[in-house]
């Protein structure tokens, strides 16, 4: 397997705890990061658009953090929301960190596991799915994220996804109109979140 950085496993290197504490949705938060994941030095500007640009109604029952590095976009919001949250990851650093995070955030209804995409979810299905895709791991890995994700909501699911000008977001908006009804939630800084709902 190719180690595209932050998505993939990347245990042989050097271990670098750091804490960084972050003002979120009304909460204040501490995460735990090292080397080889996504985001190390603080909440991105993405994930932290993302987060506030998220119609919380919409996060409730069983929700996705898909790719969750170490753990932000779940702990946030299963610390605000009353959702049953799972979060995955390929990358077991992350995981781990992700694990320690919920703990020290006191969020206690996850479920945290190693998935390659939805390889390890099988037929089970989302009332929302969250995602900052790993736009490292290339264009093909990102779209097996989001166009699969249909096949793991329910009914009246959705998808909310960060995506970037510069990484394609415009192309990735107008593929998604495929299978979804495609709304802008937000845009900023060359930023857009992306709400998709199927039907």
């Amino acid at each position: 397997m190719i180690d595209t950085g932050q998505y993939f496993s990347n245990e042989a290197l050097p271990s670098k705890l750091k804490d960084y504490k972050a003002f979120v949705l009304g909460q204040a938060f501490t995460f735990t990061t090292d080397n080889g994941v996504f985001s190390k030095e603080g909440m991105d500007f993405g994930t932290r658009l993302l987060l506030e640009n998220i119609d919380l109604a919409d996060i409730k029952g069983n929700v996705l953090d898909m790719g969750c590095g170490y753990g932000v976009i779940g702990i946030v919001l299963g610390k605000v929301t009353s959702s049953k949250m799972t979060m995955c990851d390929v990358n077991r650093r992350a995981l781990h960190l992700a694990k320690q995070n919920a703990k020290k955030n006191q969020v206690d209804d996850v479920e945290i596991l190693e998935s390659d995409a939805y390889q390890a979810l099988e037929d089970r299905l989302f009332d929302c799915i969250v995602t900052n895709p790993p736009i490292r791991a290339g264009k093909e890995k990102v779209y097996e994220i989001l166009l699969n994700a249909r096949h793991h909501l329910k009914k009246d699911g959705v998808l909310y996804i960060v995506a970037r000008k510069e990484q394609g977001a415009k192309s990735m908006i107008e593929d998604l109109k495929e299978y979804y009804q495609v709304s802008i939630q937000e845009r900023k800084k060359g930023f857009f979140v992306i709400k998709c709902k199927i039907g």
